[in-house]
């Protein structure tokens, strides 16, 4: 059984929804951890492009440095380059109409939470998302057995 997304995309493809996740690592690199993992949805690479930086999920140096916001200006993110994340999470969703593309919503943070049934489930568990350390999260091929 693949991770998360596999279950569902097919359910949005019977309601004419499309659902590609996006990642700013090489193409190939995206393959490689694509079947590493199983997944069978689609993913396409932002890399060498600005479409994570013109939905506000990727900083430069020089946008930590002169103070970036995030999560249309809720968190101030550390002027450090050095200790600052330069990706955050995001979810968009895009319209096509006449053929014309319209941006017709977007998430950050926690936002994009919802679209993975499983922290529905840990937030009502007894020690919740278990995010202290902060290095709690991993792929399924990174647990000990």
């Amino acid at each position: 059984m693949a991770d998360g997304f596999d279950g569902f995309v097919v359910h949005l493809e019977h309601h004419d929804v499309a659902f590609v996740a996006v990642c700013r690592s090489p193409l190939d690199e995206l393959a490689s951890f694509k079947a590493r993992m199983g997944w069978r949805f689609r993913f396409a690479s932002s890399a060498g492009s600005d479409f994570n930086y013109d939905f506000g999920v990727s900083f430069s140096d020089e946008q930590l440095a002169a103070g970036a916001e995030y999560n249309f200006g809720a968190w101030r993110l550390p002027r450090d380059p050095e200790s600052a994340p330069h990706d955050l999470p995001g979810t968009s969703a895009f319209a096509l109409q006449d053929d014309a593309v319209h941006h017709t919503y977007s998430s950050y943070g926690r936002g994009g939470d919802v679209l993975w049934g499983m922290y529905q489930w840990l937030d009502r568990a007894p020690l919740g998302r278990n995010e202290i350390p902060a290095d709690w999260c991993r792929v399924r091929d990174e647990y000990d057995e």
